[in-house]
């Protein structure tokens, strides 16, 4: 990972762009308001994703740029599925089948994707890019759906994607997945304890 020193660190900090600081501004105000299950927290996750999406490009990581762009997508879904109702959103789990399905897709698309890129000579990290990808544009889809397991995959991607950051410059970037690692890991606990009450009041 190269010169990873105090001082070197600190000197990538003190470099950071307005732009990626304003990503790390809204991004934890995103996973804060998810957690919260409020419906405004997929605007302030599409502008920190738009703004990810161009960082991201800039340091080689394409794939990375895909999804941040993807989520873009996918908050325009979630802030549709997450409309007002009478009914307060309960929390589900999703098949296990589901998962093993999803995750084997993934690997093949990851696999055949990391050729290409490989091939370019653009990606940093051809197939951790693209599986991170993959399996992040599906975790957005499990958040949006309200499925408790979101939390588990964020609590990997996000520690993947902050080796994935670090390693390319991008500290401040970096730590903002620290804190979405240590977000989603309070919210599976937090989602979890709101789903047993749900049970209990069926």
């Amino acid at each position: 990972m190269g010169d990873v020193s105090v001082e070197s660190l600190w000197a990538n900090v003190r470099a950071t762009s307005v732009a990626e600081w304003v990503a790390v501004g809204t991004g934890i105000v995103y996973i804060v308001l998810i957690l919260r299950r409020n419906r405004l927290g997929w605007v302030a996750g599409a502008l920190s994703s738009l703004i990810l999406a161009a960082l991201a490009a800039r340091s080689h990581l394409p794939m990375q740029a895909v999804l941040q762009l993807s989520y873009v997508a996918a908050a325009v879904y979630g802030w549709w599925s997450w409309a007002p109702s009478v009914q307060p959103q309960q929390i589900a789990v999703w098949h296990v089948r589901g998962h093993v399905l999803v995750l084997a897709c993934c690997v093949l698309m990851s696999l055949a994707l990391a050729r290409v890129l490989q091939a370019e000579g653009y990606s940093a990290f051809p197939f951790v890019d693209s599986m991170v990808a993959c399996v992040g544009l599906f975790t957005t889809w499990l958040v949006a759906r309200v499925y408790l397991e979101n939390w588990l995959y964020w609590i990997v991607l996000d520690a993947v994607s902050i080796y994935l950051f670090l390693n390319q410059g991008l500290v401040v970037a970096a730590g903002l997945f620290v804190i979405y690692l240590l977000i989603s890991a309070f919210g599976l606990h937090s989602w979890w304890r709101l789903r047993q009450q749900q049970l209990r009041a069926r």
